[in-house]
């Protein structure tokens, strides 16, 4: 199956090396005293020390970041043997609760980054989210340490026996929970913008600042999700569920110190206003004007309103012939326009930057949708994964048991391994077969991470079968299994494989296609992408649960996993996924990539060429 890319006219704009592109530097806010030095003299290069912004406040936001998710995800890498172990909920609850919350989590981006482009700006959204954080985090450490906030504790041999929490201890874990939320609503869609915020795209030395930003700040995520998922998880699995949550806490508590030591540093972009008004304007225009008559082809018998963009935007959009019912909205009628030139009513005449901004919105829209079943199969990495190994053999040796939270870690080294293979190896490969800068296009991508996800369910129902029958000869009353945890490694392989090719993917894709002032939308929608998944995943466990079972016949995500067919449920997820690759293939074939100018001002003539030169996106 191979999956088209289209253009409507112009060279293919190729994918940046960063995945999202700044708004202009704020000139008011840099130190007025830096102005005094005039170019050319031996004060330039203090000048340029003082000047805000640049790596000396990345270090600061790379510095918040890191232990940020050291706190977050330390907390909730092991969630799913918390809320069994010391809850004492079941399996489905359990996994309930997390899906749900993990899709009300990633729903929350969504009204941060409306919030931060529209009113508050980025600095402000991260520093509110970052003590909801924390405050989530302490809320959720005192469920440990306190004893009327968690059940007691059951000595049972079947701990699904034991009692469950009450209206209180619930109450308190959910409260803690949404703190959690709020914070990320603040601090995911706004941290890769503000990061970026601080360098200006104008200049060669800002582009290449920000793709390596992106390189750094990936990279640091992935060693704060590897220290969580085995030095944070031991803590909590072998030795206190009080230390092991106390140390995220505390983490957290640096990195807000550390966010704030950083202040005189920054840069602060203005919020820009609602990006959703400038969208109704579109469609309302289009709406007043949809009596008129306008050609497929421009034949000059219409003017469309098309002026020069604002400083703010860094390429020009050209008119696409898609969607040409919007285009009403950009042809100049009889009293459109002002004496100045200017609209006389925003809602009746748009310019064309503005409706191929819409068009772009719109044609993401099907690939996002697209995104959502296959994230779904990652959601079990966390939830059923995690039940599998706690039934089987986890010994690394004679005295040391890997934690059962920890075995995502495979995931991430595979992900670790073989992204630098793909952008030295894989790439240069397919570059000279496809003849494409990026050896595959970025649909090309997400549809290979599909794949890979439905290959991985396969594979973990298969493995959960082999699993359930050893157990069921093994006749142990506990349901273990003489069987190594290290038979999962193959459907987490595959699954950070999916991760490298589609969740990278998408975000890459969301940043580049969309309207650079909209960039806080654009990774908040990646994370939505991630809430649909978790509902999804959360839907498909309550409907299986409830009518998979019947005539004396246990359901298949039962409490007793070798009573139950929790392979029956990674291939229900497998098939979807197929009926989903199908779906996606015919939404990329008609995909039509962003086609528009760059603009700069880092050549004084401003020619084309010279322009199209200098600020050529880097790969």
């Amino acid at each position: 199956m191979v999956l088209e890319d289209r253009k409507e006219d112009g060279s293919l704009p190729q994918p940046s090396g960063s995945f999202s592109k700044s708004s202009p530097l704020e000139l008011d806010v840099v130190d007025p005293s830096n102005q005094k030095s005039s170019p050319g003299t031996v004060l330039d290069g203090e000048k340029v020390e003082k000047k805000p912004g640049g790596w000396r406040a990345i270090s600061f936001i790379l510095g918040n970041e890191t232990l940020e998710r050291l706190g977050t995800i330390g907390l909730l890498a092991n969630f799913m043997v918390y809320l069994t172990k010391v809850f004492h909920l079941e399996q489905v609850d359990a996994s309930n609760v997390i899906n749900i919350w993990y899709g009300f989590t990633n729903l929350t981006p969504l009204v941060g980054a409306f919030i931060a482009d529209t009113y508050v700006g980025r600095f402000k959204t991260i520093a509110f989210a970052s003590f909801a954080t924390l405050l989530g985090l302490i809320t959720i450490t005192l469920t440990a340490s306190l004893p009327q906030l968690h059940p007691a504790s059951c000595n049972s041999k079947d701990p699904l026996s034991c009692a469950g929490p009450n209206k209180l201890q619930f109450g308190v874990l959910i409260l803690g929970l949404c703190f959690l939320s709020i914070g990320s609503g603040g601090i995911r869609p706004c941290s890769i913008p503000f990061g970026v915020d601080q360098f200006d795209q104008r200049t060669e030395e800002g582009v290449k600042g920000v793709a390596s930003f992106f390189n750094w700040y990936y990279m640091t995520f992935t060693i704060a999700l590897l220290i969580t998922k085995t030095v944070v998880v031991y803590i909590q699995d072998q030795f206190s569920w009080i230390i092991g949550f106390s140390i995220p806490t505390g983490l957290m508590a640096l990195a807000v110190v550390m966010f704030f030591a950083g202040m005189k540093r920054y840069i602060y972009v203005k919020p820009e206003g609602s990006i959703f008004s400038g969208i109704a304007q579109v469609v309302v225009a289009a709406r007043k004007k949809r009596k008129l008559k306008v050609p497929a082809e421009d034949d000059g018998t219409v003017t469309y309103y098309d002026p020069s963009v604002k400083s703010s935007v860094l390429s020009k959009l050209h008119r696409s012939n898609q969607f040409r019912f919007l285009d009403k909205a950009a042809v100049i009628s009889e009293g459109d326009l002002t004496p100045e030139g200017a609209p006389a009513d925003k809602w009746r005449l748009c310019s064309v930057q503005e409706v191929e901004e819409v068009k772009c919105l719109i044609r993401i829209v099907p690939v996002w949708s697209a995104g959502i079943i296959s994230l779904a199969a990652m959601t079990t990495e966390a939830t059923f994964t995690v039940s599998q190994a706690l039934k089987m053999d986890r010994h690394l040796g004679p005295n040391f048991e890997i934690p059962a939270g920890s075995l995502s870690v495979i995931s991430l080294l595979t992900i670790c391994v073989f992204l630098p293979f793909y952008d030295r190896v894989f790439v240069p490969f397919m570059r000279r077969i496809t003849g494409h800068k990026s050896g595959i296009t970025l649909l090309q991508r997400i549809g290979t991470g599909i794949v890979f996800a439905i290959f991985s369910m396969i594979v973990a129902g298969i493995v959960e079968r082999m699993r359930r029958r050893r157990s069921i000869s093994a006749g142990d009353p506990t349901g273990m299994t003489p069987m190594s945890v290290f038979w999962l490694s193959p459907q987490l392989i595959l699954m950070g494989l999916c991760e490298a090719f589609n969740a990278i993917g998408q975000l890459e894709f969301f940043n580049s296609q969309f309207p650079e002032h909209m960039r806080s939308i654009a990774n908040s929608l990646f994370f939505l992408s991630f809430a649909g998944s978790s509902y999804l995943s959360s839907v498909l466990v309550t409907i299986v649960h409830k009518f998979s079972g019947g005539h004396d016949r246990p359901d298949w995500l039962n409490k007793n996993l070798n009573a139950g067919k929790l392979d029956y449920f990674y291939y229900l997820i497998a098939v979807l996924g197929m009926f989903n690759l199908v779906y996606f293939w015919y939404c990329a074939r008609g995909y039509r990539y962003k086609v528009g100018l760059p603009i700069g001002d880092f050549e004084e003539d401003k020619r084309s060429d010279d322009v199209m030169t200098s600020t050529k996106p880097m790969m």
